[in-house]
């Protein structure tokens, strides 16, 4: 069985920020666009502790942005 970590990166930014720009909202995360867009397409993921830093900058749970599938 595989197990994938999955992401509510992009459904977040639009949804909830309305913001339709990956790169202000990589800035609104303090991260570069480029890291940004890998996790929003799943290519990487952040390490545990900027993956809580993102989360509390969002109001969310880490386990409301990412997830196991």
């Amino acid at each position: 069985m595989i197990i994938l970590l999955k992401c509510r990166l992009k459904e977040i930014r639009l949804k909830d920020f309305m913001i339709d720009s990956k790169a202000e909202f990589a800035r609104k995360l303090n991260v570069p666009v480029q890291t940004y867009t890998n996790w929003e397409k799943e290519l990487s993921y952040p390490n545990l502790s900027l993956a809580y830093e993102i989360a509390r900058k969002l109001n969310k749970k880490v386990t409301e942005i990412w997830y196991l599938e």
